[in-house]
This record gives structure tokens, C-alpha cells and sequence, in this order.
């Protein structure tokens, strides 16, 4: 027991006590850290052993390649995501084709994309290939889907000039663009190409890489592939290429708007020449070849923009014929011959003397009074300046070439050719027509009366035949389709109608009385075979005596009324003019017998913008048109 009388607690083993510490001091191997205050410090652990550099070094690379290695996996499955399946590349889209044939079975338009033949590299010339591999990818044979030669080099020259002059992409890349990639500058789309072209690289041979090449790629014109840029160009298969000829193919898909032969020669010709030296430095060509390939290249005259008015039009009656997505060719009505003398005929008229009397625009048609076949359709002036379809599309006032429904309708109500009618003022509530000689004849015979068309004896037989309901009732059975006021001015043409109807209504004048339905096509070509195009036969809508007073009347009109300019010595030639308020249209509808075939011929001329020409009525530049082309006739 202490000396305090409290018993003594030993301290725990290995301890020492405070006092036992005070006597001894610090351990020996420590000493004493002195504070501000001179009194030791507490004792500080033993330092632990430090880590080694190469081991952070080691640690920090694995980090970074695991992270690295899921950024490149985040990366390549966005660039893929919607990449397109490479094992649909047989099933490439492309626009359906539709081929227009004349009546003779020739190829005159064409919409859509043409895709040719499938061809092997060993159905072509050598040639073929030779100037395909020089001019676009001299190192194709060898290189392992890319070309970091060609790469390097085009990222060097566009880098001297700051902007894209060159490109680098090889046969096998284009393959992979042209198949399953759009045109769109973008990291994305490029990285795309990449993995498939190394997908493309790994299935495929590079023969099968070119000859996908050949059959896939755009050679301009709606050409998809080497047989169908050869039908188009030079009219022959791809397997009768020249190798001037291959020398202009392979130069197209570059730029083939810029080198397209059909719309500037002189480059096609000029980036022929190079291919041509492209091939004689690859050692593919001697000196005297190339020289002679460059000397024969002479491309056949570009064809006219023909018939683009009844294409236009043909096509659009064959929509609801044709399968979605599938080509196809129509056969059509079109006469070739015809359709050039109409076009011919109206731009002579429209540079000659419209234009010093303000006449800028005009439309032609021409049909088979008895089956309403069109053989020829103009729609303008000129189709590459204005596509707009004046003959189907534009609806104008036909003035007095309506009057010919007004006499129907009188001749149906008992009228005759030979009964008087009074030519003198008449007044209509306020309205008050005149004549455009401004002077009354008295009583003249009916067919008289519509020879010199006068306006108020179309009156006056408007009201004698029951009245304007009564004559578009007639207007409408002969095939006119569009609204017609019910007041009595309809009897001066005031409605508005198209060319192509108003020149089918016609036709009843003079072939017995049937109502015909214009069409353009005869017969739809698809793979399935060729099938004919069901049309509306020609309805009996007239009484056949009636209708030939109305082409007997109307042949008066031609032999000493208003359409004398029309006239064709020895020939039957009838019709009817027509002009509306200040001379802003002028019309002349007539027919012609040629041979065993009569044909109703349409012409309206005047302007877009409704502005008035000076002094054009319907028998001086429509039926001068009109005897242009009826004098080509057989």
C-alpha cells in the first residue's frame, strides 16, 4: 500500500510510469524536439517506405488504355450506328426509270434514272478498265482498300491552296460512297466510308470491287453504270466500246454535269484527252494509240430538247399505270415528224412577225380527229426556257372559236346553214355586243353568219337554241370539261378553256359526230411484259347529218371568211378563228384531211402576262402557224 494509505495498481505490462519516464529520459535512439516553449515534442511515427515511379507510371497507362479503349468503342458505335447493312449493296436505290417511244418505237425522253446491263470485267475491252484504274486509282491493285500515297498527296496540295483541290479517295472508298453513302462533308459520313471500305476491301475481290464500280457509279444524264452511259452517249452496248469512247466514259464520273458530251463537248473531249494521257504514262497505251484515240473522238449531234411538252404530259397520264419504284417505257402517239413542223412552225411565226406585233408566246396541238390520238403537242416557245404547258395547263378565253357550240346547239333546235339571221344591235339587260367591223350586214344565211363571225347573230342563235345552259350542255358533251358562265356572253367565248380540250371537241365537227378522249400512250413495257393502254372509245354525240353541216359551215369559214389565211389549194381545210378583247389571244382551230387520216389542229397565240398584241386575230398568226403545218402533211 502507498504511502497515501491507498493500495498500489501495477502498471500495465511493458508500461512505464510517468515518474519511471521522468527519471529516464527519452529512448536513445530519438531526441528531443524542442517547442517554443523549450519543452520536447511529442515523439513522430517512423516514415513509411515511398512508392516507386515506374509503378505510377504503369498504373496511370492502364487506366488511360482501359478509358481510351471505351472513348474509341463510345466513338465507333456512334460513327456506326446507323450505317447502312453492306450486304444490301445489290439492293441500292436509285430513281425508277420511264422511257418515252414515238409511234415508231423510238426512244425520244427519258425520266428518271437508266440503269444498263450488268457487265463483267471480262464482257469489256481491256481498255475499259485500264482507263477507268489509271484515271481514278492508279494504285487500285495493290493498295489495302485506301491510299495513304494519294491521301498524303491531296492533303498537301490542299493545304498549299487552303481549300479542297484534290481528293484522295480510292475505287474501292467511291464504292462505299456510291452505294451506301450520301454526298455530306461531315466527319461522320467520312468515317463511315472508311469502315466500309475496309469491310468492302475484306469480301470482295478487286475485280468484283471494279466491275460493282462500273454497273453502280453515275455517268451523268440519268446513267447509272458503264452500259447505260454507253447506250446514252453513243448508242451501244458496253461491251462495243471504242477506246476513245471509254476514254470519255471514264472521265465522267468526276464531274458529270461538267463533262457531259450532250451539254459541252469540248470538255468531254478535253478530259478524254487526259485519261488518254493518264493511260499512255501508266504504260497501259503506246504514244501512236493514245494519239490516234485522241484524233477519232467526234460525238454525234446532241438531239434537240424534242417533244418536251407531250412528255411531260404522256407521263403524267401513265402515273397511275405504272408500279411504284419499277421501270418501265411507254409507247406513245407521238409523230416525230409532225411534232418538228409544229415546233418549227410556231417559232418561225413567234420570231418572225409576232415579235414586231408583241406576240411572245403560243401552243400547238395536233390530233387524229377519229380516235383522239395526239401526234404532236407544243406547249411554248421554247421548253428549256419555259417548261410551263400552255396547250394542257393554261386556260384562256377563246372568243369567237367557241361560236361553232352555238351552232350546234341552233342546228339541234332546227336551225339549217341556209336560214336567216339578223346582223344588228342588240341589248341584253345593259349588256350591248357588237361586231368587230363595227357595221351591221341585215339578214344573212346562218353559215354566212359563221364565216365572218358575227357576234350578234351568235346571239341571237344563242337564244334559239334555248339559251346559255342549253349551249354549254353542248360545249360540255363534245368534251369541253371546264366551267362555263351561265349568261348570254358565252356566246363570244368570255369562259376560259384549254387548247388540247377546246381542239378535241373539235373533232366531232368532223368525224360523224363521236366525242374522242385525247390520250398520248398506247402501250406500258415492264419486265412483266408489254400490256396496252385501255382507252375510252369514241362516243356517238352528234347526228352524223348535223355534223356535217357543221364541217361544211366551218369550211366556209376557210374559203371566204375569216381564216382565208389558212386555206391550201385543192385540199378541205376547215375551222374556225377566234380573238378576245384587245387582241390579248387569237386562236384558229381547224382540220385537214391527209389521205385516209383527218387531223384537228389547235393553235392559240398571245402572252403569259395577258398583255394586248397589236392587231393579232385569230386568222392572221394562228392560221398562218396552222398552214405551216399543214402544208408538211401527207
Amino acid at each position: 500500500m502507498s504511502r497515501a494509505g491507498r493500495p498500489s495498481v501495477p502498471p500495465p505490462p511493458g508500461a512505464m510510469s510517468r515518474a519511471a519516464a521522468r527519471r529516464t529520459g527519452p529512448p536513445a535512439d530519438r531526441a528531443p524536439r524542442e517547442l517554443p516553449e523549450g519543452r520536447p515534442a511529442a515523439a513522430v511515427p517512423p516514415a513509411r517506405p515511398r512508392r516507386s515511379r515506374l509503378w505510377r507510371l504503369i498504373r496511370f497507362t492502364i487506366i488511360a488504355a482501359v478509358w481510351g479503349g471505351l472513348a474509341v468503342a463510345l466513338a465507333v458505335l456512334w460513327f456506326a450506328w446507323n450505317l447502312p447493312l453492306p450486304d444490301q449493296a445489290a439492293l441500292a436505290t436509285r430513281r425508277p426509270s420511264l422511257g418515252l417511244q414515238d409511234d415508231r418505237g423510238h426512244v425520244f425522253a427519258r425520266f428518271g434514272d437508266l440503269a444498263g446491263r450488268p457487265v463483267r470485267l471480262d464482257m469489256l475491252p481491256r481498255y475499259v478498265a485500264e482507263a477507268v484504274v489509271d484515271t481514278e486509282d492508279r494504285r487500285f491493285w495493290h493498295e489495302p482498300g485506301i491510299d495513304p500515297i494519294g491521301i498524303a498527296r491531296a492533303a498537301l496540295v490542299d493545304l498549299v491552296h487552303w481549300r479542297v483541290i484534290q481528293g484522295g479517295s480510292t475505287l474501292t472508298q467511291q464504292v462505299a460512297k456510291t452505294l451506301f453513302l450520301s454526298n455530306a462533308r461531315t466527319l461522320r459520313r467520312k468515317v463511315q466510308e472508311l469502315l466500309l471500305t475496309f469491310w468492302l476491301d475484306r469480301h470482295f475481290t478487286k475485280r468484283q470491287i471494279l466491275e460493282i464500280w462500273l454497273n453502280r457509279v453515275y455517268f451523268g444524264a440519268g446513267a447509272w453504270g458503264i452500259d447505260a452511259a454507253a447506250r446514252i452517249y453513243f448508242g451501244v452496248p458496253a461491251a462495243r466500246l471504242s477506246l476513245w469512247q471509254a476514254a470519255v466514259l471514264a472521265g465522267l464520273p468526276r464531274a458529270p454535269s461538267r463533262f457531259n458530251p450532250r451539254a459541252d463537248p469540248a470538255a468531254a473531249a478535253a478530259r478524254a484527252r487526259q485519261v488518254l494521257a493518264a493511260m499512255l504514262r501508266a504504260g497501259d497505251l503506246t504514244p501512236q494509240a493514245a494519239q490516234a484515240a485522241a484524233q477519232a473522238i467526234a460525238f454525234p449531234p446532241t438531239p434537240p430538247m424534242a417533244a418536251g411538252w407531250f412528255a411531260d404530259w404522256a407521263a403524267d397520264q401513265a402515273t397511275a399505270l405504272l408500279s411504284p419504284g419499277e421501270d418501265a417505257s411507254l409507247r406513245t402517239t407521238l409523230d416525230p415528224a409532225i411534232q418538228a413542223r409544229a415546233e418549227a412552225a410556231l417559232a418561225a411565226v413567234l420570231d418572225g412577225p409576232g415579235r414586231a406585233r408583241g406576240a411572245r408566246q403560243g401552243a400547238v396541238v395536233v390530233l387524229n380527229a377519229a380516235t383522239g390520238a395526239v401526234e404532236a403537242l407544243v406547249g411554248g416557245r421554247n421548253y428549256q426556257d419555259s417548261s410551263y404547258d400552255r396547250a394542257t395547263e393554261a386556260r384562256r378565253p377563246p372568243g369567237s372559236a367557241f361560236k361553232p357550240f352555238v351552232w350546234l346547239a341552233a342546228l339541234q333546235r332546227g336551225v339549217r346553214p341556209e336560214d336567216r339571221v339578223l346582223d344588228a344591235p342588240i341589248r341584253i339587260g345593259t349588256w350591248h355586243p357588237r361586231d368587230y367591223e363595227r357595221h351591221y350586214l341585215g339578214e344573212i344565211s346562218v353559215q354566212r353568219a359563221l364565216a365572218l363571225s358575227i357576234n350578234t347573230a351568235s346571239v341571237r342563235l344563242l337564244l334559239r337554241a334555248g339559251g346559255p345552259r342549253a349551249v354549254a350542255a353542248v360545249a360540255h358533251r363534245l368534251g369541253i370539261a371546264d366551267h362555263l358562265p351561265d349568261n348570254a356572253s358565252i356566246a363570244l367565248g368570255t369562259a376560259n378553256v384549254g387548247l388540247l380540250e377546246l381542239t378535241a371537241a373539235y373533232a366531232a365537227f368532223f368525224n360523224g359526230g363521236f366525242r374522242v378522249m385525247p390520250f398520248g400512250v398506247t402501250a406500258v413495257q415492264t419486265v412483266a411484259g408489254t400490256q396496252a393502254v385501255a382507252r375510252a372509245l369514241p362516243q356517238p354525240v352528234v347526228a352524223p347529218a348535223l355534223a356535217a353541216m357543221m364541217a361544211r359551215m366551218l369550211g366556209a369559214v376557210v374559203r371566204y371568211g375569216t381564216g382565208t389565211a389558212a386555206a391550201m389549194p385543192g385540199r378541205f381545210v376547215a375551222g374556225k378563228t377566234g380573238t378576245t378583247q384587245d387582241y390579248r389571244d387569237a386562236w384558229f382551230v381547224g382540220f385537214i384531211q391527209s389521205g385516209a387520216v383527218g387531223r384537228v389542229i389547235g393553235v392559240w397565240i398571245g402572252n403569259d402576262d395577258d398583255r394586248p398584241m397589236r392587231g393579232v386575230v385569230g386568222g392572221s398568226l394562228p392560221a398562218e402557224v396552222f398552214h405551216r403545218i399543214a402544208a408538211g402533211l401527207p
